[in-house]
């Protein structure tokens, strides 16, 4: 029996370190999404074709996850459907095209750096729908990240003008769609569960972005460079599917908030990408930007 103790003794320390891995790798998997798609539009695409690329090779991997998620447990009800309806219009559809569209205006770094106010605007969604106090302390954290977001913004809109403006509302507006998914999916989270939920909800964004593209293009429009193929193909992989069962391993094992932590490496890994992958210049502005930011939503966090 002593022996049986230390090993799973043992066995816990490995668990949180292949945990701490798993939050790590999803993270950055997240982030190069923005640097594969600054990559394909090197290509002559567009944003509409581009995200049905996405879309269209993530289909199986997503409608696969919901049926195993789901397998033995009991139908969903006819309010349930409704709400995977509109939680996959909101937290996947209308946040993953408008984050693609404004990334046709902006660099990656920019980028990250807005959508890495989610939890802020999950917050302020509370205090608006739900009446939720706001702290002293994430109200400071709020207003530190913010100031970072606007030292990147003010620079970059200085070279290149009304379209990093125009862009940075788009990806701004992705961050309000998503944290919009995030503020009314608990109840189905509850009765459904994450994996199933994500699963059913990126299946409907698969869907719509497959037919936003046969409404809006030609057929001839999905001829495009086979580096988009590739490009999309690792886009709906690595950078869409995995960080998605990566990040739910990760909590699973260290929990959400330590998750969520680890998460900083995001922005940076993307500054990195962006710089090398890209040849976007890696500024002061940016240099300082960025720790506004992460020190901000560190604050924040701390104070939940």
């Amino acid at each position: 029996m002593p022996a049986v103790l230390n090993h799973k003794a043992q066995e816990a320390p490995e668990s949180i370190a292949f945990g701490l891995v798993l939050a790590m790798l999803g993270a950055i998997a997240f982030s190069a999404k923005a640097i594969i798609v600054k990559l394909a539009y090197r290509h002559g695409v567009d944003a509409v074709t581009l995200i049905m690329y996405r879309m269209l090779f993530a289909v199986p991997i997503f409608a696969l996850m919901a049926w195993w998620a789901g397998r033995g447990k009991p139908a969903l009800t006819r309010r349930d459907w409704w709400g995977v309806l509109g939680l996959g219009f909101t937290g996947y559809y209308l946040a993953s095209f408008l984050d693609f569209a404004g990334l046709v205006y902006i660099g990656a770094s920019l980028e990250r750096l807005i959508l890495y106010l989610n939890p802020t605007l999950v917050l302020l969604l509370g205090l608006v729908l739900y009446q939720r106090h706001i702290s002293r302390r994430q109200a400071l954290g709020m207003a530190i990240s913010y100031c970072g977001v606007l030292l990147v913004f003010g620079h970059e809109i200085k070279l290149a003008g009304a379209e990093a403006a125009w862009g940075a509302v788009l990806v701004f507006g992705s961050a309000v769609s998503y944290a919009t998914y995030l503020s009314f999916s608990g109840e189905l989270v509850r009765r459904l569960g994450s994996l199933r939920l994500a699963g059913l909800a990126t299946t409907v964004a698969c869907i719509l972005c497959i037919g936003q593209f046969l409404l809006l293009r030609p057929l001839h429009a999905a001829l495009v460079a086979p580096e988009v193929i590739w490009l999309s193909i690792l886009n709906a992989t690595l950078c869409t599917a995995a960080p998605v069962l990566m990040v739910m391993m990760a909590i699973e094992r260290i929990g959400a908030s330590l998750a969520a932590q680890i998460g900083m490496v995001g922005p940076m890994s993307t500054i990195l990408m962006s710089a090398l992958l890209l040849g976007e210049p890696f500024t002061a502005w940016v240099a300082a930007g960025t720790a506004l930011v992460l020190l901000g939503i560190f604050v924040f966090t701390r104070s939940r």
